[in-house]
């Protein structure tokens, strides 16, 4: 860029070249070009305010992930319906919460523009959760064919999570009161499965009445659930309280009958306690060079227990139990102080108050108490605490699966 003067001299037209700018940073350059073009220059930002910016990062990342695993074609054919449950799908991922929070939350994030749902209503929601329920079955074979067909699954196993959980409301038709492992007393509650392969990828999922106890209802169902996807072999997985001993009898059964159910969940603390016992094959040295070994007991024909000791959770659980202890400690020495001045006398109403407090942080076994009409005295059972010490960070899994197919790690 020159700067130039152009003049006339002795006749003829001359041009002096005054200044070079071409050297200028290309900013510097372009506001000269406006200034001679006669434009209105004004500093950079100062005609515009921000007032707001959308959160989008969150919402950006799932949404590519989702597309990349091609999600919305799985869901069905594009559509009203189809946006608005990709658009729940994505955020329960980012920021679980109800369905109208849901949809107030859409006009916080770009997700509502980007998916062109901004202004769903409540009712639009419902009905595409409708669509989608009645879009299941097709979901599910698609899933079914990609994860647990031949090529991917060759030996057709999958496994069956088992869990359940609490909820409100009075016009769910599986909801039943049964054994709550929530802890939610009095409300109804609903079983449910989820199915996947080895891996664990979801393939299916059911649900079933919450006070499905009846072991022969529970083999039905994923009796039912192992014909649908021609699995040969289908492996129960759940907790101590999903897979019951009950359960396990009630496979066994049809086992024997010519179907193929193999089952992963965990022994309670008194079995654990059991495996520990008189020498028994669990035994605290097995874990001086490793946390995961693999024993077997007479009490478990042809199935397999697989120990494991986790020191993080050994060194919480050790220091839980010295707090609650403590705190125990704590409540009952006002009581021997009540008796030895007097205030509090007659074993029944020593038994009483003691019976008030000592069961309060659920450690009432680690204490021997004595109480008479004139007096009360406790000490740790220091036996007790050692025996459970001794177990802390200890969980073992039981399954009947073959280690050529499941491998403990």
């Amino acid at each position: 860029m020159l700067v130039r003067r152009t003049f006339r001299q002795g006749g003829k037209v001359r041009h002096e070249t005054l200044a070079n700018l071409s050297k200028l940073p290309a900013e510097a350059i372009t506001a000269i070009e406006a200034s001679l073009k006669g434009q209105t220059l004004v500093a950079a930002g100062s005609e515009f305010t921000v007032t707001r910016a959308l959160p989008h990062g969150d919402v950006a990342a799932v949404a590519a992930m989702a597309r990349t695993l091609g999600m919305p074609a799985l869901l069905g054919p594009p559509c009203r319906s189809r946006d608005l449950a990709l658009g729940l799908i994505i955020s329960r991922v980012v920021k679980p919460a109800s369905k109208l929070a849901t949809v107030s939350g859409w006009a916080d994030t770009t997700l509502g523009v980007d998916l062109g749902i901004a202004d769903a209503s409540t009712d639009e929601i419902y009905a595409a959760m409708d669509w989608l329920v009645n879009r299941q079955g097709a979901i599910e074979t698609e899933l079914a064919a990609k994860h647990l067909g031949l090529q991917a699954n060759p030996s057709k196993m999958a496994l069956f999570d088992l869990s359940s959980t609490w909820m409100t409301g009075n016009h769910c038709e599986l909801a039943a009161r049964g054994y709550s492992r929530d802890g939610k007393k009095g409300l109804p509650q609903i079983n449910f499965g989820l199915l996947g392969d080895r891996e664990g990828r979801p393939v299916a999922v059911r649900v079933f009445p919450g006070n499905t106890a009846d072991p022969k209802a529970f083999t039905k169902i994923v009796a039912d659930l192992q014909d649908t996807f021609a699995l040969d072999n289908l492996v129960m997985v759940g907790d101590r309280g999903m897979i019951t001993t009950a359960r396990i009898n009630a496979l066994r059964e049809l086992n024997e009958a010519g179907a193929d159910f193999g089952w992963i969940t965990a022994l309670r603390a008194p079995q654990i306690a059991a495996l520990a016992a008189d020498q028994g094959p669990l035994q605290m040295s097995l874990f001086d060079t490793q946390d995961l070994v693999e024993i077997v007991h007479p009490d478990y024909p042809g199935e397999r227990l697989i120990a494991c000791r986790n020191p993080l959770l050994a060194a919480q659980r050790a220091r839980k139990r010295h707090n609650l202890l403590a705190a125990t400690e704590k409540l009952l020495g006002p009581i021997k102080s009540r008796v030895q001045s007097g205030r509090l006398a007659g074993a029944a109403d020593i038994g009483k108050a003691v019976g008030k407090v000592i069961g309060k942080y659920k450690v009432a076994k680690h204490f021997d108490t004595t109480i008479s009409d004139d007096s009360f005295t406790y000490h740790r059972n220091q036996a007790a605490i050692d025996a459970e010490a001794a177990l802390d960070g200890i969980y073992v899994i039981r399954t009947s699966v073959d280690a050529a197919e499941l491998a403990p790690a």
